[in-house]
């Protein structure tokens, strides 16, 4: 694991001494029968606890690699870790619900989709997380920038909405800047965005306006890159339809859409947005601060290394992470994680508190193997200033690999499933020219030494200019025959589920399908 940005804790002052010594276990992952009374402490750990076992179920098999739940999940505890060590870190009952209390209230404040996302996992656990939360607030709206200006929405893609974003945006010349059709779970989701011309007058160096489009639950895919220009949107019975030129195509359930255009105040629904938004205020509302407090060492060590293990998790936000993060090893580690802070959290006394703290990281360690113990002292060497909490395991000696060549198909297995795959156009980006690229992520079956037997692994695999990418929903239809060409002088080509998804590169790949 590596770490990230974290900077060396404040001092902290030493427990007090206490006459026993005692160390805690973290107890199984927890589980609660339905409809049970509400605390809000055993919902801050089932919450967390729930977290993990939700990243665990989405990388279990990554035939169903859910990369969105996994970033989504692990997102959540970026800033409310140390928060939740605060409110658990107390041995006083009545002290630590109104903690944890204060730390929900904190987190359903963040947005109405994290106020969601918490409704839903801890009801999954067994809790109504809005018995112990206040009313919510308004719906977001946007507001103004800090110009000024109102901001474009992003909502739910309707009949209406296609229709003012046919007014503001000439949809018959679009191009498709980006495309991503990706696997989650049993289901697609995609990503498109699109380069679209402004129907109403801007600065003559206003920046290119874009229309990025979010799919759930994608039912049908076809598209060739580049394509042909011209793009139709089409909102049926419960049914998105999006032509890409004349032969390209999308059909989901449902879509977000969220124009990107910095001059979109100047549009025809940005000034009626205009006329009914109020005023950018001078002073604008203070940022509420997160609950908390100070940590004794060990606790802040073992806070440290928890967060730089869900920032290490969120990195699967980006593809060309999603394989090199361990995340089933990471959950393993760190099951029962909530139940097990806050074993430690109430001890009696400072001193055994700490103990059991100490005692918590190295059991976090010895679950997760020697190669994330490893990675888990040089995190709290780096991040926290410790090294006396875990002794690392030694690097076993390595036989050097034999020297073989270096070409892609290589060793490639003669099938795989898609999980995720897609397509970016050239384009110019803050005055940098970005040229064309594609990528794809594969399952692959496990290899014969595998350490973990019987279980696919990840690989994503990418190349910039391709000169051939076709995608159809079809290449998504479980394990399919995985071809690679390697033609002398010529383009080296992918081929999977008989020409359901094609990509072929000049200068190769950028990892071996393999």
């Amino acid at each position: 694991m590596t770490a990230h940005r974290t900077p060396p804790p404040p001092e902290a002052p030493r427990p007090a001494a206490c006459p026993v010594s005692a160390a805690s276990s973290a107890p199984s992952t927890f589980s609660a029968p339905a409809h049970l009374s509400a605390s809000a402490t055993a919902v801050l750990a089932a919450l967390l606890d729930r977290s993990v076992d939700r990243m665990a179920e989405a990388a279990a098999d990554v035939r169903l690699f859910d990369r969105e739940a996994v970033r989504e999940a692990a997102d959540v505890w970026d800033n409310n870790l140390f928060p939740l060590f605060w409110a658990m870190s107390t041995p006083r009952a009545g002290r630590r619900e109104r903690r944890a209390a204060a730390v929900l209230e904190w987190m359903a404040g963040l947005g109405e989709r994290r106020r969601v996302w918490m409704t839903e996992q801890a009801a999954v656990v067994g809790y109504d997380v809005a018995a112990l939360l206040s009313a919510p607030d308004e719906p977001y709206a946007p507001g103004r920038d800090y110009r000024g200006h109102v901001m474009a929405p992003q909502g739910r893609l309707t009949r209406e909405r296609m229709e003012e974003l046919a007014a503001d945006y000439d949809m018959t010349t679009a191009t498709v800047r980006h495309l991503r059709v990706e696997r989650a779970g049993s289901e697609l989701t995609a990503f498109l965005r699109l380069d679209v011309a402004r129907r109403f007058a801007v600065e003559t160096a206003a920046p290119a306006a874009l229309l990025s489009l979010w799919l759930d639950r994608v039912t049908d895919a076809d598209f060739t890159a580049p394509g042909e220009g011209g793009v139709t949107l089409d909102a049926g019975p419960g049914e998105i339809g999006i032509a890409l030129g004349s032969g390209g195509r999308l059909r989901a359930a449902g879509a977000l859409y969220h124009p990107d255009d910095r001059s979109w105040h100047l549009s025809a629904a940005g000034r009626r947005a205009d006329a009914i938004t109020p005023p950018r205020p001078e002073r604008p509302e203070r940022r509420r601060k997160a609950p908390g407090g100070a940590l004794g060492p060990d606790a802040h060590a073992a806070a440290t290394l928890l967060r730089m293990a869900m920032l290490e998790l969120r990195s699967v936000r980006y593809p060309e992470r999603a394989d090199r993060v361990p995340v089933l090893e990471l959950c393993r580690a760190f099951s029962g994680a909530g139940q097990g802070i806050l074993a430690a959290g109430s001890k009696v006394c400072a001193r055994r508190r700490e103990a059991a703290f100490r005692a918590l990281i190295r059991e976090w360690a010895v679950r997760g193997g020697p190669r994330l113990a490893r990675g888990f002292a040089r995190v709290l060497k780096t991040a926290a200033g410790r090294t006396d909490l875990i002794e690392a395991p030694k690097t076993a000696d390595r036989t050097p690999p034999s020297p073989v060549a270096d070409a892609p198909g290589r060793g490639t297995p003669s099938r795989a499933v898609l999980v995720m795959a897609s397509w970016t156009a050239a384009h110019t980006d803050y005055g940098t020219e970005r040229p064309a690229a594609a990528q794809f992520q594969l399952a692959l079956p496990p290899r014969p030494d595998d350490p973990a037997p019987g279980r696919w692994r990840l690989r994503t695999v990418g190349c910039a200019e391709p000169v051939a990418f076709r995608l159809r929903a079809a290449a998504f239809e479980g394990a399919g025959p995985l071809v690679q060409v390697e033609a002398p002088n010529a383009a080296r080509g992918l081929d999977l589920h008989q020409g359901a998804l094609h990509v072929a590169a000049e200068d190769g790949w950028s990892a071996s399908a393999s």
